[in-house]
């Protein structure tokens, strides 16, 4: 619409009008009146989109410098195809928002246009105009011929950055067309909204799994291999993504998939990978992120950039998982929503730029989960979500400490309380077999404590859930789990632990004698963060649920390894029978030393990348 007239002298009828994809079926209207309804507005299911341009189609970031050093942080994220004014290639072409101009047949053969962004957006934006066929562009000064108005312009937009903070920026760029002409000046604009960066949800399909692999350690290159089996084995054709440089074994803490996407040709997303750096600006595994993934439709974010604090842990992308999409309420999150954890205790939460960041995309506002009885504090420890053919389409597997507690119980009364409770044989000296039975877990009043604990606080949790999802009991899948409270100085103490020289060597917080956290790259092993006096619980049975969904019937989860009755492992066997009524093949992967002596689980050393659908509603 026309936004207004200066001068002596209205100009000719019509006047600018500038149109863009307001209805979002891949085209500009300029002929109809579909795009123009809504045009100075945007809301969840109309207006127009536009990508941040902040991948590298071309392969132009350098990650060295001149002296072939690695660039610094700084220097490897201020270089994406929007850092510079030129298109680069046909494939940042298409992260253009497109934007047209109606042809002004009656124009003076005086008049001239300019084309600026303008309002709070005007710097986050960049504006190229189409001339003889190629992408130039606009710069403040830069004028539009009478011709050009005549025929009407085809204009490319792009975001500079993703939105950070909503109270800084709301994602609006404002697209402003003025036409001079025998004294007079007339306007119109449009106003467009970069595109929310999403997190996956396990609904989409996963494309390829991520893992870190370490020439140097035997465990390692075995779990890698045998994943690469199950992998292939589950349908996904695309190979191992191997992170291969810093060592950190914890794929999945130090960066979150993401992505984002706008209509493009035909209404089918125009998308973009987009990896979240996790807020730990010390964890030099993320930038593997830059220097080996960005490319080619593949963009990374690095939300934080400040000094280690108290919540370093929390900041460990193992703790943001997202619940499916779903309506409750009158909340509607159709690209789902994210969860993370907090420690209500201390008063520790995710870093405040994430959170920032998560909300300001308006999609997915993190819900908050109290995790203060995890020593990491994870929520991808006791909680996850599996597709399901239902009305509501997933169910929320849930970790059931009773559960494990009945199935020792069971064993205990059938007269087995002299078994091992761990399957897993000895090593050598180095690796002995933990010792615990079944009637020392069963006799220690400070495991049985610490398992009510987590019940307690596993169900306060998943009232949550049930409160803000509108979930009910019977989309719940209970999975049998034990925790114990793990000692940080390796002592032993409960004597459901795993064995005290076991503790002592890979224990939470220690490898080698070097301080860890959440797998820093001095020797990443434990996930813990340092506090000292503080006993807290972690898996003590390998946590089946912190683990990966691999298609919407296949299940990995971590070997269990519990005390084998009657040739069959009873924790195994359990597990699986649940995940088989949750319409799962259950595919068990061994990480006892890999992952689970250092309180992760086989989720908690990959990652996945996933389908990258649109979010927008069809047909509107």
């Amino acid at each position: 619409m026309t936004t207004g007239i200066t001068g002596a002298t209205a100009a000719p009828s019509p006047g600018p009008d500038l149109r863009a994809d307001v209805n979002r079926d891949g085209r500009v209207d300029v002929r109809g009146d579909s795009d123009q309804a809504g045009e100075d507005g945007w809301t969840a299911s109309r207006g127009a989109v536009v990508l941040p341009n902040i991948d590298d189609d071309s392969r132009r970031c350098p990650v060295r410098d001149a002296r072939g050093r690695p660039l610094s942080d700084a220097r490897l994220v201020s270089c994406n195809d929007a850092s510079d004014g030129i298109v680069n290639g046909a494939a940042d072409a298409r992260d253009l928002a497109k934007v047209r101009s109606v042809p002004q047949p009656g124009v003076a053969a005086n008049a001239t246009g300019t084309v600026k962004a303008v309002g709070a957006g005007a710097s986050k934006a960049r504006v190229f105009v189409k001339r003889s066929g190629a992408w130039k562009q606009l710069r403040a000064g830069d004028r539009l011929t009478a011709g050009e108005l005549r025929r009407g312009v085809e204009l490319g937009v792009e975001a500079k950055d993703v939105m950070r903070d909503a109270a800084v920026w709301d994602g609006r760029i404002t697209l402003r067309l003025a036409v001079s002409q025998n004294g007079a000046t007339s306007s119109d604009q449009v106003t467009l909204r970069v595109a929310p960066v999403l997190t996956h949800h396990h609904l989409q399909r996963a494309k390829q799994v991520m893992v870190t692999a370490t020439a140097g350690d035997r465990e390692q290159r075995k779990f890698v291999k045998r994943l690469g089996e199950i992998v292939r084995a589950a349908g996904i054709n695309k190979p191992l993504g191997k992170f291969t440089k810093y060592g950190d074994i914890w794929a999945q803490d130090f960066f979150e998939p993401g992505y984002t996407a706008m209509p493009g040709p035909g209404g089918k997303p125009q998308t973009m990978r987009v990896l979240i750096r996790s807020a730990q600006p010390d964890r030099e595994a993320g930038r593997e992120l830059y220097e080996k993934l960005r490319g080619p439709g593949v963009a990374v974010v690095q939300v934080a950039n400040s000094p280690r604090s108290g919540e370093w842990s929390l900041n460990s992308m193992g703790n943001l998982e997202t619940i499916p999409p779903h309506r409750h309420a009158g909340k509607d999150f159709p690209a789902g929503r994210i969860i993370m954890g907090q420690r209500k205790d201390s008063g520790a939460k995710p870093a405040k730029k994430m959170t920032d960041f998560l909300r300001a995309q308006g999609m997915q506002s993190p819900l908050l989960l109290d995790t203060s009885w995890l020593e990491v504090g994870h929520v991808d420890e006791f909680i996850q979500f599996l597709p399901a053919d239902t009305p509501r389409g997933w169910r929320v597997g849930i970790a059931d400490p009773d559960a494990g507690l009945d199935l020792l119980r069971k064993a205990q009364r059938e007269g087995h309380g002299a078994k091992r409770m761990f399957s897993i044989p000895s090593q050598g000296r180095d690796r002995p077999a933990p010792k615990d039975t079944i009637d020392d877990v069963l006799g220690s009043q400070e495991f049985l404590a610490g398992n009510r604990h987590a019940a307690e606080r596993i169900k306060a949790n998943l009232e949550i859930i049930k409160r803000e999802t509108g979930v009910t009991d019977a989309e719940i899948v209970r999975v049998p789990s034990l925790y114990s409270r793990t000692p940080r100085d390796g002592n032993a103490g409960d004597p459901a632990v795993t064995d005290p020289g076991e503790l002592r060597r890979l224990g939470p917080g220690t490898w080698d004698g070097q301080s860890q956290l959440d797998g820093a790259p001095s020797g990443p092993r434990g996930r813990g963060e340092a506090a000292p006096s503080t006993i807290q619980t972690s898996a003590y049975v390998p946590g089946a649920v912190n683990g990966v969904v691999l298609s919407p019937n296949r299940y990995l989860a971590a070997k269990q390894w519990g005390p084998v009755i009657g040739g069959r492992d009873v924790f195994g066997k359990a597990v699986e029978e649940v995940y088989r009524k949750a319409g799962f093949t259950t595919v068990y992967l061994d990480d006892w030393h890999t992952y689970h002596i250092g309180q992760g689980e086989v989720h908690c050393g990959t990652n996945t990348l996933r389908a990258t659908p649109a979010w927008w509603p069809a047909g509107r």
